[in-house]
């Protein structure tokens, strides 16, 4: 066995121990997996740079503004920014949507991202972050949560798990995070294992004043114990 191989070995090794512990602690999330694959997209763009609930705010309010797709493709592009402001961002972002959906349109004739679900994982995925404002994290949540497909989509909270448990570096980002972590995802767990780290990273492993007294799987952490305290790294 290599050498790369073998830190490859050790390190799927963690992260099943890590999925183990998350689901005696949480469970196996139920979480829909058969959402219409343009509201994800379109949602997960949202969520850019902002969180859950302002991402919430913001989709619920562009649905109220233009209650179908043809509407918003047709709105002015700084309409849909007033309807999506709370979110931030809010010209960038909808510029990228108007351009998802002209896109789709171009494309199929019609606005739905269904046939991004008939095609192969990979082909899929290159198709998505082919399109203006979609990276590896959109991408992958449209096909694991419209597709049903076996993904796992890396957010800011995965990351910062992931670094502290020393499965990448402190210099790797999110984008290239999701190619050094997907060789490592136990089989069938992408899912799971993704919605849990989450969780876990919003209510014990926080960015700021970490609840490492509660951590569920301290073994593997690789922040040096003086650097450990419930109320926060020191």
């Amino acid at each position: 066995m290599s050498i790369a191989s073998g830190i490859i070995k050790e390190k799927g090794f963690v992260l099943k121990k890590v999925a183990e512990a998350l689901e005696g602690e949480y469970g196996i999330p139920n979480k829909e997996t058969s959402a219409d694959p343009l509201e994800v997209l379109i949602s997960t763009i949202l969520s850019q740079n902002t969180n859950d609930r302002n991402r919430d705010l913001s989709f619920k309010a562009l649905r109220r503004r233009f209650p179908d797709w043809v509407s918003l493709l047709e709105a002015d592009t700084s309409e849909i920014a007033e309807a999506i402001k709370v979110g931030g961002l809010a010209i960038q972002k909808a510029g990228n949507i108007k351009e998802v959906l002209r896109w789709i349109w171009k494309r199929w004739g019609r606005l739905s991202l269904s046939p991004i679900c008939e095609m192969g994982t990979e082909e899929a995925r290159g198709v998505l972050i082919g399109l203006k404002g979609v990276g590896p994290k959109t991408a992958n949540c449209v096909l694991a949560f419209g597709c049903g497909r076996e993904v796992f989509p890396v957010d800011t909270h995965i990351l910062r798990i992931a670094t502290r448990l020393g499965l990448v570096s402190s210099k790797v980002t999110a984008e290239r995070a999701h190619g050094v972590l997907a060789p490592l995802i136990p089989a069938g767990k992408a899912l799971s294992l993704h919605l849990n780290l989450i969780r876990y990273g919003k209510e014990i492993c926080r960015a700021l004043k970490p609840r490492c007294s509660l951590c569920v799987f301290p073994e593997f952490c690789t922040l040096p114990p003086e650097h450990r305290s419930e109320k926060g790294l020191v």
